[in-house]
């Protein structure tokens, strides 16, 4: 059976930093292109970051420079490191697996929180 696992959520101050991990089981983790989602309350699901089966990566405009997607395909897992955190930054993250050619979300974690507060 798939799945994908977050961890390393929590409760940081403004300006801290977090890493998330993801780890996956049940499929063939170094062909997929793996992502990070968020979603805060009362807003879009918002794509945050992806990286290629080879390392290629993305970011949304709101975390580029802050955030680094990495992974790890000895590992199976797939991390977020978070520095500079903002308040708005507050939200569940999910990790999730693409398909790397259709483009499309096959599997979903099932999140973990990232709370950024003063």
């Amino acid at each position: 059976q798939v799945q994908l696992v977050e961890s390393g959520g929590g409760l940081v101050q403004p300006g801290g930093s977090l890493r998330l991990s993801c780890a996956a089981s049940g499929i063939i983790f170094s062909i997929y292109t793996m992502g990070w989602y968020r979603q805060a309350p009362g807003k879009q699901r918002e794509l945050v970051a992806t990286i290629t089966s080879s390392g290629s990566t993305n970011y949304a405009g709101s975390v580029k420079g802050r955030f680094t997607i990495s992974r790890d395909n000895v590992k199976n897992t797939v991390y977020l490191q978070m520095n500079s955190l903002k308040p708005e930054d507050t939200a569940v993250y999910y990790c999730n697996a693409i398909h790397p050619r259709r483009r499309e979300v096959v599997y979903w974690g099932q999140g973990t929180q990232v709370t950024v507060s003063s």
